[in-house]
């Protein structure tokens, strides 16, 4: 089935044309445009979208607001943020707020699909180039903190339950408890559970393992 996407951009032009050129892939649909980020969420809600493509420089709800708006109303849908390098700590916001990635504006139209279709899969993405730029200017805070899902699923991680064990636990889907690890795994820069653990250890965010 073809990937459900919502566009949200203050700027017509650039939504319609991100509308065209990414309708055209056979593995997409857009199903909805958006001025801001709260539309973003409701259109989310009513075409049971699969990703919102977010901008983040919007009047009235922009894309930090919007990110949290869609994560409320409509966890089914991974948020793709859309920035810029002056909007290093909007995007760090963002991510924060539940965005499970983000990219800049100039990247191809083949590249914005497959990043698109890596966050419609539930793996985390950050643009190298904006990643090493957060890195650089403020090396503490370049991971962001995690919200209180995240850190419940993150510590019942580290007792050793499954995917599946978490979700019976805390009543969610399977698919809604790895979403949500994707986002630790990419907050912490790490690919696998053993990784995030660990690093999650080295930042006090869950204790050591006993032995």
């Amino acid at each position: 089935m073809a990937i459900r996407l919502v566009i949200a951009d203050d700027q017509r032009l650039l939504r319609e044309a991100l509308a065209v050129v990414l309708g055209a892939m056979e593995d997409l649909e857009v199903v909805a445009l958006a001025a801001d980020g709260e539309e973003a969420s409701r259109r989310a809600v009513e075409c049971q979208a699969d990703v919102v493509l977010m901008d983040l420089r919007m009047p009235g709800a922009d894309g930090v607001q919007g990110t949290a708006l869609v994560r409320e109303r409509w966890p089914e849908a991974a948020v793709l943020i859309l920035t810029t390098f002056e909007d290093d700590q909007a995007a760090r916001d963002a991510l924060a707020a539940g965005a499970l990635g983000y990219v800049l504006k100039d990247l191809p139209p083949a590249d914005l699909a497959d990043a698109i279709r890596a966050v419609a899969a539930g793996s985390a993405l950050i643009a190298p180039a904006l990643a090493q730029r957060l890195a650089a200017r403020e090396p503490a805070a370049a991971v962001d903190v995690l919200t209180e899902r995240e850190q419940q699923i993150l510590k019942l991680m580290a007792e050793g339950l499954s995917n599946r064990e978490i979700a019976a636990r805390l009543f969610l889907t399977e698919g809604t408890v790895k979403n949500h690890l994707s986002h630790v795994f990419q907050k912490v820069s790490a690919r696998r559970r053993t990784e995030a653990l660990a690093r999650a250890r080295e930042r006090g965010w869950i204790g050591d393992s006993k032995a």
